[in-house]
């Protein structure tokens, strides 16, 4: 009867079976030894691979040339990349894990460049995070994942955010003929990520249970829509919307240091939970390990943008008017805030002071003649900023 000799190579991968006389002479328990040995080694072989650090690629959307929306006139692109880098820092000091950008700075990257990063380091979830926009007073979170448009809201998202392959001189080429603004190119997208989509749909519940448990956040839920940057990449992947800029409250905090830092911790923790989950370790209170330094370099953490926001004053009446931009002459978005027994109106939400100085112009334009500056922090009224000290 032929033997067979069972030949690996150095890291015990298996090479080839191949027939051989040189076992012939070998007693059974010789053989059993030897099988016990080669199981032991295989068996070696794949607790390392499992001792791998799980890798996170966390993605900030837009960036440099694609400034994402700029509801109230904040910056979306300067909003994610905090939130981003902060997420990464808390992962970072998990034990276990390891921690990839798409970008640390303020520079475009495509959404096949995204994936592509992601992709080479054989990452084991990717997070694209961004921020919200409507034409309605729209609040909440909201997370992600690939898949077939189930209505037209989820249709607009994917199509606002799809909608930077504009800004590619081939991105005919580049994306195989996808057009963001044709529901059908969608399905092929689908197809690309299904393997991932059970876990995908696990992440991405556990990122929505984190907003609404630990930061009492609206839940619009878990959804699929077809995003470009969710496509090639060969991992769980989810997109998190974590808010609307254009609703004034909302965009407020997240453009606050405070709102960033929150948002960071909800979904880190989310993150934590998931692995956990994979390792059979989930239980009910997941604590974040805060003990260790950050390794961040010292020029990564682009600086937050001031929470202190201007307003221009274009009304005050002891009439309760609705803000709504036919009222107003065009003009939005207005704020209303009661103060003593007036309701006074405010026209924008500017960063800073020399912006909401150059509106002035458009406003008395429209009417508003005695319009003037004020300043907020954190919704409360300031008397006078440095910015403003200085003219």
């Amino acid at each position: 009867m032929p033997e067979y000799c069972i030949i690996f190579d150095k890291e015990f991968s298996l090479i080839e079976f191949k027939n051989t006389h040189i076992l012939s002479s070998m007693h059974f328990i010789t053989r059993l030894s030897v099988f016990i040995v080669i199981c032991y080694l295989a068996s070696y072989k794949l607790y390392a691979q499992n001792d791998k650090p799980f890798t996170v690629v966390i993605d900030a959307g837009h960036g440099g040339k694609d400034p994402g929306n700029r509801g109230n006139n904040y910056f979306e692109k300067k909003i994610v990349l905090n939130i981003a880098l902060k997420t990464g820092e808390i992962l970072k000091r998990q034990k276990g894990f390891k921690v990839v950008y798409t970008r640390t700075k303020d520079e475009y990257i495509t959404l096949n460049g995204r994936a592509n990063i992601a992709n080479k380091a054989k990452a084991d979830l990717f997070v694209s995070i961004h921020c919200d926009a409507h034409n309605s007073n729209a609040y909440g979170a909201g997370t992600f994942v690939l898949g077939l448009h189930r209505n037209n809201d989820n249709f607009r998202i994917a199509q606002k955010e799809n909608a930077v392959i504009f800004l590619e001189d081939n991105y005919e080429q580049e994306y195989g003929g996808f057009d963001p603004n044709n529901p059908e190119s969608v399905i092929s997208l689908v197809l690309m990520q299904e393997d991932y989509l059970n876990q995908s749909i696990e992440v991405a519940n556990y990122i929505q249970q984190s907003f609404v448990k630990n930061l009492k956040r609206k839940n619009r839920t878990v959804k699929q829509a077809g995003f470009l940057v969710l496509r090639n990449t060969y991992m769980p992947s989810v997109l998190v919307e974590t808010g609307f800029l254009t609703n004034s409250k909302e965009g407020a905090y997240l453009n606050s240091k405070k709102g960033q830092t929150e948002m960071s911790n909800a979904i880190a923790k989310a993150v934590l939970r998931y692995k956990a989950s994979l390792d059979g370790t989930l239980s009910d209170d997941i604590v974040l390990d805060e003990t260790s330094p950050s390794t961040a370099p010292t020029n990564e953490i682009e600086n937050l943008q001031s929470t202190i926001l201007y307003k221009i004053q274009i009304a005050a009446s002891k009439n309760k008017i609705s803000p709504a931009a036919y009222n107003f002459k065009g003009l939005s978005p207005v704020t209303r805030i009661k103060k003593g027994s007036l309701y006074r109106y405010y026209f924008g939400n500017f960063t800073s002071y020399q912006e909401a100085e150059s509106s002035i112009p458009k406003v008395v334009k429209k009417g508003y003649r005695g319009a003037y500056i004020k300043a907020f922090e954190n919704e409360k009224q300031l008397s006078i900023t440095p910015e403003m000290k200085s003219e």
